[in-house]
């Protein structure tokens, strides 16, 4: 938990960014009957019944810092899908950067592991050069700003049906875009000092 939030505390580097990522399933939704239209009178309207076309899962990237995020929607989370998704980040949006500090979560697909079941290995090896993964401890997600980003999508993007794969991936582009373009940094306050007041019980005790 500490060193989540030291790593948050630490000064701005360009060449070194510091990256949040999470990851999100969510349901493809699609309606049984044709909705009708908002009115003058009414609002628009939808059947409450609803047919499922699978589903999908939401990779999110944050710099906290720079207050810019990016997101992606894939079929699955294997960790074949993390890695490309990782190695994206590292080649097309931060292709300068020396190293990046990436803080997420501890699923099993989020190893150095899978990018060697992704890529062969000269090529996986390069990307693991580049790359500093800090997990969050177990049940301390919340630790992680990316979760804030997935809440304020989920709240502002996913509250709505999207029966296909390339639609809520152009829903949440434009959302990206939007919140790129309108939104400030994220201001961190929680820091280690607090932890060993306010979460003095998950100390060990002396």
């Amino acid at each position: 938990m500490e060193d989540v939030l030291d790593l948050y505390h630490r000064p701005y580097d360009p060449e070194i960014p510091l990256i949040c990522m999470d990851e999100k399933p969510v349901q493809l939704l699609g309606n049984s009957r044709e909705s009708l239209p908002a009115t003058p009178n009414h609002p628009s309207r939808y059947d409450y019944e609803y047919t499922r076309n699978g589903t999908a899962c939401i990779f999110l990237f944050n710099e906290p810092l720079k207050g810019w995020r990016k997101v992606n929607a894939r079929k699955q989370r294997k960790k074949e899908d993390w890695a490309h998704e990782v190695r994206e980040l590292l080649d097309t949006d931060y292709p300068n950067a020396k190293k990046i500090i990436l803080v997420c979560d501890n699923l099993n697909t989020h190893t150095i592991g899978a990018f060697y079941v992704a890529f062969p290995p000269a090529e996986a090896a390069r990307l693991v050069k580049r790359l500093e993964i800090h997990h969050t401890p177990k049940h301390g997600s919340w630790l992680n700003i990316a979760e804030i980003e997935l809440s304020a999508l989920s709240r502002q993007c996913l509250d709505r049906r999207l029966d296909n794969l390339t639609l809520l991936v152009e829903e949440i582009k434009k959302w990206e875009t939007s919140r790129n373009n309108n939104q400030k940094p994220v201001n961190w306050q929680f820091t280690s000092e607090n932890a060993r007041t306010k979460l003095k019980r998950l100390y060990p005790q002396f």
